[in-house]
């Protein structure tokens, strides 16, 4: 079997001299892509990699992906670890940046990294032992392949419209019937459940709005960033050309897309995992504790939070089920 990375994004957001570069390129407008939370450090990262050791401890290399920065506990000489700074891959004419989205897109540039790969964000957790099945099999990402439909309740969210732009590209280059028709055991398959019947719902619609994407791991063939770019290299570079998250962007999500469009991919349940608001689900630390999914997104969408009250409830969450330090940790 191929050897599996995980990719993990993180930035410090509490730095002064982060923060102090990051406001020469804020914009006059505040939108839901640069307000103050999109930053703020929770401190539990030392639980991610915790989490890695204890739950996936067959992982072949760890990418911690930051803008240089490194967190004063972290283990550099770990023989897993392998600390990558923007600069290192991302174009120089696209830096300094502080948008996701450039970060992400551009992970084919590793030269080192595997073909087979699960990209994570900081937010997002082991909290249950994995296997290497749960993220590919016979050399395909697992993913489920569920449609969805665009919504927003705030006009000021800006994250449709990297789901609009990922979708307008992927109804360039396929046929929503000719991809139901060659793949439809990845669009109806069993473990769906009864999330199965959005589908059938959405079978008359001509083309894709959208995948159903459940914001947790993201397994990926490195050569579908190879493939996405050389297909659409003018459309992903304006989708890197902003600081910060955009109206233009179009976001990892759509090298998913365009895998599960491909019939590259293996159905899995869509629970093993769950995204999490902050502030507004109340089960998320309980979740936590009680190792209720594998993987969980402690998505932090919303300011008007108690942020020490919940930054200590997820704290002794964590330290519940992964007390010990990890060889990643000095």
């Amino acid at each position: 079997m191929e050897t599996i990375d995980f990719v993990v994004t993180w930035v410090d957001g509490n730095d002064p001299a982060w923060r102090a570069q990051r406001s020469k390129f804020l914009p006059d407008q505040t939108n839901s892509g640069n307000t103050e939370n999109r930053y703020r450090d929770w401190e539990l990262m030392r639980y991610w990699f915790r989490g890695v050791e204890k739950f996936a401890p067959w992982v072949h290399k760890v990418y911690f992906i930051t803008c240089g920065q490194t967190p004063d506990w972290l283990n550099l000489a770990h023989p897993k670890l392998v600390h990558v700074k923007h600069e290192d891959y991302i174009p120089a004419e696209l830096l300094p940046t502080f948008n996701s989205v450039v970060i992400e897109n551009h992970l084919h540039r590793l030269p080192e990294l595997s073909e087979q790969f699960v990209l994570f964000n900081d937010d997002i957790f082991l909290t249950g032992p994995v296997t290497k099945d749960d993220f590919f099999r016979k050399g395909k990402p697992c993913e489920a392949a569920l449609l969805g439909l665009l919504s927003s309740t705030d006009p000021d969210d800006i994250f449709p419209f990297s789901l609009l732009n990922n979708a307008a590209i992927i109804n360039k280059h396929f046929s929503k019937r000719e991809v139901l028709r060659k793949n439809w055991k990845c669009f109806f398959a069993p473990v769906y459940g009864a999330q199965m019947i959005r589908n059938l719902l959405l079978l008359p619609f001509r083309n894709f709005s959208c995948f159903n994407d459940g914001h947790i791991t993201s397994p990926y063939l490195k050569s579908t960033f190879t493939k996405v770019w050389e297909a659409e290299p003018d459309r992903l570079l304006l989708g890197s050309s902003g600081r910060m998250r955009s109206k233009d962007d179009v976001n990892h999500w759509l090298m998913k897309a365009w895998q599960i469009c491909e019939g590259n991919t293996v159905p899995r349940k869509p629970q093993m995992g769950k995204c999490f608001e902050i502030g507004r689900d109340e089960e998320a630390a309980c979740a936590v504790m009680h190792q209720k999914y594998k993987v969980v997104c402690l998505n932090d969408s919303t300011v008007d939070i108690d942020f020490e009250r919940e930054k200590h409830r997820f704290l002794a969450a964590f330290d519940g089920i992964l007390p010990d330090k990890s060889s990643f940790e000095l």
